[in-house]
Order: structure tokens, then sequence, then C-alpha cells
């Protein structure tokens, strides 16, 4: 069983704090300074900004550290499916009244749909189709 919760209420992160999510989604439990060096890859951070954004995260119950000698181990407690549907449903309510149909043709008319794009769409569909 994963130690991962379900989110009852989805807890709100920012950008940043999703950044430092998405490190410990793809491995945990991590120590601080793996978190800091999986970022300095792909953030112009500095390691204390990446420690405030540990414990920001920490307050709001997204994480959870464990003592291991003279260290944490940080470890998610908000899975990573109960956000994203949290953040796209926000997106989708927001900018499109909370329906599909128009964000894709939004992304068909700025030309931002691949032929792979449409073909998963069809199929996507179909599946749909023939489950009604």
């Amino acid at each position: 069983m994963s130690s991962e919760r379900r989110a009852t209420e989805p807890t709100q992160i920012s950008d940043a704090e999703s950044s430092v999510m998405e490190v410990l989604w793809r491995r945990s439990p991590l120590a601080a300074e793996d978190v800091v060096a999986a970022l300095d890859k792909s953030q112009d951070w500095q390691e204390a900004t990446i420690k405030t954004l540990l414990n920001r995260l920490l307050k709001k119950n997204a994480i959870r550290a464990d003592k291991d000698g003279r260290r944490y181990l940080y470890s998610p407690l908000l899975a990573r499916a109960d956000w994203v549907q949290s953040h796209s449903e926000g997106l989708l309510d927001r900018l499109f009244g909370g329906r599909v149909a128009p964000l894709v043709a939004h992304f068909s008319e700025k030309g931002k749909l691949s032929r792979k794009d449409i073909n998963e769409l069809k199929k996507l569909i179909a599946e749909i189709d023939d489950e009604n």
C-alpha cells in the first residue's frame, strides 16, 4: 500500500512547490540535499529556497519528514494523481467553464495538436463510445 494519501480536500501548492513534489513523486524518501541536487539540474535555486519550499509543503501536509539520524527524509503525502486531478479541474473551470471540448478546440485552433495527439484523441473517443 502506498504511503501517499488520497486527498479529500485538495492541497493547494504553488508552481515552485510542485517542482519539489515532482522530485519526491519520482523517488522518495529523499534528504534535503538529494532534493537540492535533483533540482540543481532544472532550477536555478539556492539551497535555502528549496528548504523553504520543503517547509511550506510540510506545513500544508503535502509531504512528511521522518528523522534519519541527524537529517530528515522527505516523502509525499499528497498523491500525484490527486494533485493532477485538482489542478486540471481548476484550469478547466477557470478557463473553459469546466468543459473539455473548448480546451481541445483551443489547442486545435492554435496548432498545438500533433497528428499523434489527434489519433490518440480519436482512439479515446472511440473507446468512450464503445463503453456507452
